[in-house]
């Protein structure tokens, strides 16, 4: 079978990296990748070239390839113009954008998109939005530690003390762990908020103060992620965060509800509370922010107060993310052609939540 992967329009991500190639043909696959495709991520033709793969222009991809492999976006003419058996695989956010997924689902192709992989212990190391929401969590601390105009760490000097910045971190999800364990490095102090206490010992464990209101709504078929809460629970919610952030020298927001609007956790009134020179990371910028100021993808100051709504802060990382990323299609991959194309096991789980099409053979196979 052909592995094709196409340049990405909007990122700077590629589906592959030279050593997950490289598992691909000793897997028997003969892969094709169009030209320039991985020069967002810092890998050049030749790198690729290397390890065996064909660059190709990216129509005689789109032709050739049994398996298509891209990041987001592909056009309705692209898809036609893929062979008629052919699988399509990408990360298309169509729990935040509903109109792609109705546009997708007429196609008579087998397309899959791995960013609605449930969180299941078979699935982790398909599990991309866990993959890169560790980068993301990384990332949002080294942004806020280089704007913030303090110092993270407890320094002592002959002219005194420098006492450690005050991090808040809002949703110990897989970014707010990740955002933990790395303002912990650097120094800082660290209080983390989750609706879900089920949280609460992770988050102590990497060295940070659990805070929380009791009365949370909790659902265990909800996969790990948060569900909408009481009008009660979040009026005092909020009560607790305008109380904890205005404390705040840094706060990394990382609340989302998949396919729903980010709850507003940071009211303008708590941000316009908080210190002059304080940092906001609202990395939920994308379905709405938790910050009632956010602007997605700006960088604004209210009164002193720099909030950054990123909800991609893994592209800034896209070697990493890349490689990644790879890897997950490459064990998804893996999974679902362990009996071959024609064996797709459509009963699955995994195969059910991510095939985003009505597949002709979907609907015969058991």
């Amino acid at each position: 079978m052909n592995i094709g992967i196409l340049t990405s329009q909007s990122t700077p991500l590629v589906p592959i990296v030279p050593s997950i190639a490289i598992k691909y043909i000793k897997d028997g696959y003969d892969v094709a990748i169009e030209s320039g495709a991985g020069m967002g991520s810092y890998f050049s033709d030749d790198d690729f070239r290397s390890v065996g793969v064909k660059v190709e222009k990216r129509a005689t991809v789109l032709s050739q390839s049994d398996i298509i492999l891209v990041d987001e976006n592909i056009s309705d003419d692209e898809i036609q113009s893929m062979s008629e058996e052919a699988i399509l695989i990408g990360k298309f956010n169509v729990l935040s954008h509903p109109e792609l997924a109705e546009r997708l689902k007429p196609f008579n192709f087998r397309i899959f998109s791995l960013d609605l992989v449930p969180r299941s212990s078979i699935a982790q190391s398909m599990d991309v939005l866990s993959s890169l929401a560790s980068l993301a969590g990384y990332k949002a601390v080294v942004a806020a530690a280089e704007r913030f105009p303090g110092y993270f760490p407890m320094m002592t000097t002959a002219a005194g003390t420098v006492p450690p910045a005050k991090v808040l971190v809002l949703g110990a999800g897989v970014a707010g762990l990740q955002a933990i364990a790395t303002a912990k490095r650097l120094g800082a102090s660290v209080e983390a908020f989750d609706v879900r206490s089920a949280v609460k010992e992770e988050v102590e464990s990497l060295g940070a103060k659990f805070i929380e209101v009791e009365g949370s709504v909790e659902d265990k078929g909800a996969g790990g992620y948060a569900v909408t809460q009481t009008a009660e629970y979040v009026q005092k919610q909020k009560e607790l965060i305008h109380e904890r952030a205005h404390k705040a020298d840094v706060v990394i927001s990382t609340a989302n509800i998949p396919g729903k609007k980010a709850p507003v956790l940071i009211e303008g009134i708590t941000v316009e509370a908080m210190k002059p020179g304080s940092v906001i990371i609202d990395m939920a910028s994308a379905t709405g922010g938790n910050c009632e100021f956010t602007q997605d993808n700006k960088e604004i100051e209210h009164k002193g107060v720099k909030i950054i709504g990123n909800s991609r802060l893994f592209h800034q990382l896209p070697k990493e993310a890349s490689r990644l990323y790879s890897t997950n299609l490459y064990n998804f991959i893996k999974f679902i052609l362990k009996e071959g194309p024609n064996s797709i096991p459509y009963q699955h789980e995994i195969v059910q939540k991510t095939l985003l099409t009505d597949y002709k053979l979907a609907e015969t196979a058991s």
